[in-house]
């Protein structure tokens, strides 16, 4: 896992540094992106930390419990749960569409192949 970091706080910043020391990267290359502040970008993948119920990991934290939850954070966004809507499947079997399975498939295998592309690019842009 590929993580960059900016923080306004600077002893956040450095703290983050140390504990993430083999695992930092560029912005362009990293794979998630640790804040200080809540600001969603659709660019990267945020993990929030600070003092309020909705960050990713709540400040005062350790160095495990940093990992432990960029490690959820990561794999939820590498991963995310799928969710199918239970009015999607018709009730009966008669006139069984096979069309939102369809659509469903194909766009996991665009975002799978999303992924792929975008490791890919990481891999070549060293």
């Amino acid at each position: 896992m590929k993580v960059a970091i900016q923080c306004d706080s600077p002893l956040l910043q450095r703290s983050l540094e140390l504990f993430l020391e083999g695992h930092l990267s560029s912005l362009r290359q990293c794979d998630i992106l640790i804040r200080d502040k809540n600001i969603r970008d659709d660019q990267y993948p945020t993990f929030v930390v600070g003092v309020e119920t909705s960050s990713d990991l709540i400040k005062p934290f350790s160095k495990a419990q940093l990992l432990h939850a960029l490690n959820q954070k990561f794999e939820s966004e590498r991963y995310p749960p799928v969710v199918i809507e239970e009015e999607s499947f018709p009730a009966s079997e008669e006139g069984v569409s096979f069309d939102i399975l369809e659509r469903h498939i194909d766009k996991l295998t665009r975002e799978y192949k999303d992924n792929i592309l975008k490791a890919i690019r990481a891999f070549y842009e060293k």
